[in-house]
């Protein structure tokens, strides 16, 4: 049997605007093995959140293919569906705004394990929530708590606890700590790899800092204005950057070491080109620094330019 557990072959999602089309998620293609992670990356608008809703179904595909276990899920119907999510999850960005203030901490837990009949009786959900609860790192004296009683760091505690209510074996995680401060971002951290490990998990790691998801990713994607210009193993990223926005963005994180201090910033010059109706060729090229013709005429597409590193770019120094 397969190691892929997903499967992602030319994902596109469009929304309608009045303008025309916005193509939030452009020819996205990807795998993900069993119990690794992938980490997806960009700035703001890039599509890498629509990504993670468009694999899960909860925005609808405009083309493309998802493979779910070597299953195409996207021909799958709402009653297909409603199974298979109890195998795939999300744990979302704000985690106040995803849970329901009128219910206690017992009660959110619970609903999603009463709603799909995990356990058979009140006493084995209550054994279940206390389990989950303990799983994240959450005192049975919360029980009875609603969500607005607890700080940040307690409620995404919460959302996670709900995201493996069902036993699920793949979970998107939608920026799981960027509204939470950076003490608490470690520990969540640690907490989501620490629940990996031990119940097999995988997961698409969705965040815009790159330190973040060199901490906890085996492999990264970097998503530009809904495409994916760079795709390989985490260190692989680190070590030996290709795409030209790629380095821009190594290049903007803080270095603590003061002998460090003298690295060299690169600073992305150009205007944003429009995701609405977008022209051929390379949506990086009126930034790029090493755009040629070629860049605005042709759509580029991944190319492997070392083994399992594939870059989108036709014109990069390696």
């Amino acid at each position: 049997m397969s190691d892929i557990l997903l499967e992602v072959r030319d994902l596109k999602k469009h929304f309608k605007v009045p303008e025309g089309y916005l193509h939030a998620v452009d020819g996205i293609s990807f795998r993900i093995e069993k119990g690794k992670t992938l980490g997806v990356v960009g700035e703001s608008g890039c599509g890498k959140s629509t990504l993670g809703r468009t694999v899960l179904r909860l925005h609808e595909p405009a083309s493309g293919e998802i493979l779910f276990e070597e299953k195409n899920i996207t021909q799958y119907n709402k009653h297909e569906m409603k199974k298979i999510r109890k195998d795939m999850q999300i744990i979302f960005q704000d985690p106040y705004s995803s849970l329901n203030p009128r219910m206690c901490i017992q009660e959110l837990i619970a609903e999603p394990i009463i709603i799909n009949r995990i356990c058979s009786s009140k006493s084995d959900v209550f054994k279940k929530v206390c389990y989950l609860m303990n799983l994240v790192g959450l005192d049975r004296r919360f029980l009875g708590t609603y969500p607005h009683e607890l700080d940040g760091g307690r409620r995404q505690r919460i959302g996670i606890a709900r995201a493996l209510a069902l036993n699920p074996k793949f979970i998107v995680c939608d920026e799981p700590v960027s509204a939470l401060d950076v003490s608490i971002q470690a520990q969540i951290l640690n907490l989501l790899m620490d629940i990996q490990d031990e119940l097999k998990l995988t997961y698409m790691f969705i965040t815009h800092d790159l330190s973040v998801v060199r901490h906890i990713s085996t492999d990264i994607a970097v998503m530009y204005l809904g495409k994916c210009v760079e795709l390989c193993p985490s260190k692989e990223l680190f070590k030996n950057p290709v795409h030209p926005y790629t380095k821009a963005l190594l290049s903007a994180i803080p270095v603590p070491k003061s002998e460090m201090r003298h690295k060299k910033t690169e600073i992305i010059k150009g205007e944003l080109t429009s995701p609405v109706n977008p022209k051929p060729g390379c949506r990086f090229s009126a930034r790029c620094p090493h755009a040629g013709d070629n860049c605005t005429r042709d759509d580029t597409i991944l190319k492997e330019v070392s083994s399992g590193h594939f870059v989108s770019c036709t014109n990069c120094k390696q």
